[in-house]
């Protein structure tokens, strides 16, 4: 096993993960990968052919280390590095012998019925010079 370093793409801190020497990384992503199966980096198998990559939460546990990005001047020893956001570790996959590209996971959305501009306790239309309420 060897220390492996990645960036968190939201703020750059950097995590070091126990990996074996033989990898087969595809990308770093701020979201998961439609279709991808994520381990926790604390389990002893997380590199086991059921996950496709695994989910690191930026600044705790779980792996080796954790450090400030190495361009971050003012950052002092107290401070503890790492946005807390969640960010993947995504391996190279295959199906039917040929590289499967990853997608971003839609996200269901659903819109209030309740609330709008016109609705108590709603957003406001615009006020200023002009406008009346």
């Amino acid at each position: 096993m060897v220390a492996v370093s990645y960036y968190c793409p939201r703020c750059g801190a950097v995590a070091e993960l126990d990996r074996d020497p033989y990898m087969a990384d595809k990308s770093v992503t701020p979201f998961p990968l439609e279709g991808w199966t994520y381990a926790d980096p604390a389990e002893d198998d997380y590199e086991a052919d059921e996950f496709d990559g695994v989910r690191l939460d930026c600044g705790e546990g779980g792996v080796l280390d954790w450090s400030h990005p190495p361009d971050a001047s003012e950052a002092s020893d107290a401070d503890e590095p790492g946005c807390g956001e969640p960010f993947y570790l995504n391996f190279v996959r295959f199906e039917d012998g040929s590289e499967v590209e990853g997608s971003r996971e839609s996200r269901r959305v659903e819109l209030s019925e309740t609330q709008g501009p016109d609705s108590p306790g709603g957003p406001g239309g615009p006020s200023g010079p002009g406008f009346s309420r």
